[in-house]
């Protein structure tokens, strides 16, 4: 009876953890395009990203040229993205975390919903810009 209890105990613990977890999600090649439909430089590509993710929480910092790092920190989680652009795409691409329960390509679902809050203000950003 007492075994039986801990593996129900146990199933239901990996049911609610497998519940609360998604695969990440990651932004390929996504195009730049601005409103005016004017071409734009990389360093606007760039000021656009760091704007948006400072809207939102995210540090980003300068990993090597075209690529930026952004870390989001809320209360004892932790989400990390490399964010490489070019005048004509970016990406957005996990990198790591802590407290997010990342394992085998799955995330806490949290995640993913602050890559695609983040995908939407650079669109948004780059929209505004010319």
């Amino acid at each position: 009876m007492f075994l039986r209890t801990v593996a129900l105990t146990g199933l239901a613990v990996i049911g609610l953890v497998a519940c609360t977890t998604a695969p990440i999600y990651n932004v390929q090649s996504a195009p730049v395009s601005t409103a005016s439909g004017k071409a734009v430089t990389a360093t606007q590509v760039r000021g656009a990203i760091v704007a948006a993710g400072s809207n939102l929480g995210w540090v980003m910092s300068d990993a090597r040229p075209g690529v930026l790092a952004g870390k989001l920190a809320l209360r004892s989680h932790v989400a990390e993205v490399e964010i490489p652009y070019t005048e004509k795409t970016y990406s957005i691409v996990y990198k790591g975390s802590s407290n997010l329960n990342e394992t085998g390509g799955s995330i806490h679902k949290n995640y993913n919903g602050w890559v695609q809050n983040l995908q939407r203000d650079i669109n948004a950003k780059l929209s505004a810009l010319n």
